[in-house]
């Protein structure tokens, strides 16, 4: 059974990487740290980074190309939210983001 991870969260925003293919990202605040989850379609956390404040991680995913999904109507129309439970998972090429292969 995979381990679950708790994100309070539902503030989605999201980037199409391929056809009929999404990475969503949530921001979560804890105690000293702003973290950003990386989730796929099925809901699986593939990999996160941590930022100092919540502005920077917004600041972060705008420069990297995801868009909040409340505010795009047409995205809504279309693309379906993963459903949680959210679990840790692996990505096809490991951790992209937080290696800085796909994050600017």
């Amino acid at each position: 059974m995979e381990k679950e991870i708790k994100i309070k969260s539902r503030d989605f925003w999201f980037k199409v990487v391929e056809m009929l293919q999404q990475n969503w990202a949530l921001i979560d605040k804890s105690d000293k740290v702003v973290r950003v989850y990386f989730i796929s379609d099925t809901s699986g956390v593939f990999d996160e980074l941590e930022f100092e404040n919540h502005l920077i991680a917004e600041s972060g995913l705008k420069k990297n190309g995801f868009s909040k999904y409340n505010e795009d109507k047409e995205a809504q129309n279309f693309i379906a939210l993963p459903k949680g439970p959210f679990f840790k998972s692996k990505h096809p090429n490991g951790e992209i983001y937080s290696s800085g292969r796909y994050w600017i």
